[in-house]
């Protein structure tokens, strides 16, 4: 999992993308292509 500053790059790389907040924490999370994955925070 990458830890980035902007999340909002990585949404745009692909459609499966989703945030979700966890924890006062925001993730990016993607089913199709796991490598997507990333944590703000």
């Amino acid at each position: 999992m990458k830890i980035k500053n902007s999340l909002k790059a990585l949404m745009a790389r692909d459609r499966n993308n989703k945030l979700v907040r966890r924890k006062g924490r925001v993730y990016i999370i993607n089913k199709k292509a796991p490598r997507y994955k990333a944590r703000q925070g």
